[in-house]
């Protein structure tokens, strides 16, 4: 089989340090061309990855008959009107999340998706992680056999902290202006809660989507209650997830590690995975695996990839997956319920504030 042809919109932090290696360490992908509005800049990233053709805007790349598919990385409400018009000119996509940041925006995206008959991914790469996979197996063993009893209860927590992690962060830059984008959010959000909107979807979206795979939970899942701070940020929000009830701590330390985890228990035990930091390479999630009962048994199964990054992972199923009839792990459609979440949480955020 051919090379799958690549192109990439954008080159700024992840797209340098991430997205662009990834893609072109992988033998069964050729990066053909990039686009970047910042013409010095676009120049300096297409001569160090040796990239042979070099657009100003990804309408001019999309033109390129040559390339199959293309990866983009750029401003959050920016990013999903570039998969649209990619989708619509015929091009498969990888897109970094959020795919959306309204339910307009992201019915349009996978609307665009269903009418060329192109496949679109979304890069929630903790889909990808070999530990991850592990969680999502397990749950779905004890779930069938009933060895740990009834799934009774899923919490995950995401504090953050450092998340570079060390990684070597030079990289080519120039002084070109970056252009701006426009701030958009769902018309309904007051002006005064758009920033703080677009950072907890932006932070979070990948945490929620995280859970609804680990459950299986699809679309069946709604929001039952939220106990947000004032900052639109730190606190509690309640799920429903497939009949599971499931918790989201949020929030913010100045760790110099990184403070996220997922619990889902059972009746007689539980399953526990830890994030590693998203930029720490080779290190998928722990997992840890209670049994209660008679024996009391704590087991930590170490995945076969074991050095293994989620962000390469996910990059390799983009290209291993994107010429087959089967809809992506982290598809548009599956996307859109993430989108539909966060509104419902800040509806209901919203209605509380202005009740004070």
């Amino acid at each position: 089989m051919e090379k799958m042809r690549l192109g990439y919109i954008g080159c700024g932090f992840m797209a340098q340090k991430v997205h662009i290696p990834n893609f072109t360490s992988i033998s069964d992908c050729e990066l053909i061309g990039l686009a970047e509005v910042r013409s010095e800049l676009g120049r300096k990233v297409q001569n160090r990855f040796g990239i042979p053709h070099l657009y100003r805007t990804h309408i001019e790349l999309a033109q390129n008959a040559d390339i199959e598919a293309v990866a983009v990385s750029a401003d959050f409400a920016l990013q999903g009107e570039i998969a649209k018009h990619l989708l619509q000119a015929g091009k498969h996509v990888f897109m970094e999340k959020p795919m959306a940041v309204s339910v307009e925006q992201a019915a349009a995206i996978v609307a665009a998706s269903r009418e060329s008959g192109k496949k679109l991914m979304v890069g929630y790469m903790k889909r990808y992680d070999a530990g991850n996979e592990i969680v999502k197996a397990k749950i779905a063993q004890f779930r069938e056999t009933g060895e740990l009893g009834r799934l009774t209860y899923a919490r995950n927590h995401g504090f953050g902290g450092d998340w570079v992690c060390n990684l070597d962060t030079q990289m080519d830059g120039t002084d070109e202006s970056k252009p701006s984008a426009p701030v958009k959010t769902p018309e309904w959000i007051p002006e005064q809660w758009r920033s703080s909107y677009l950072g907890y979807l932006q932070q979070y979206t990948h945490n929620i989507n995280l859970m609804r795979w680990f459950l299986d939970a699809g679309d069946n899942v709604s929001v039952k209650a939220v106990d947000l701070d004032e900052n639109g940020y730190s606190g509690v929000v309640i799920f429903d997830m497939g009949g599971i009830r499931v918790t989201l701590e949020t929030g913010h330390v100045s760790h110099y590690r990184w403070d996220e985890h997922s619990q889902i228990y059972f009746e007689n035990g539980w399953v526990h995975t830890w994030a590693p930091p998203l930029l720490l390479k080779n290190t998928p999630a722990e997992v840890e695996i209670y049994r209660a009962g008679t024996e009391q048994e704590i087991t930590r199964p170490i995945p076969k990839p074991s050095w293994s990054w989620a962000y390469r992972r996910e990059a390799e199923y983009f290209v291993a997956n994107l010429r087959n009839p089967e809809p992506f792990r982290s598809s548009a459609e599956d996307t859109l319920t993430d989108v539909r979440l966060f509104e419902d949480i800040y509806r209901i955020f919203i209605a509380q504030q202005e009740s004070r």
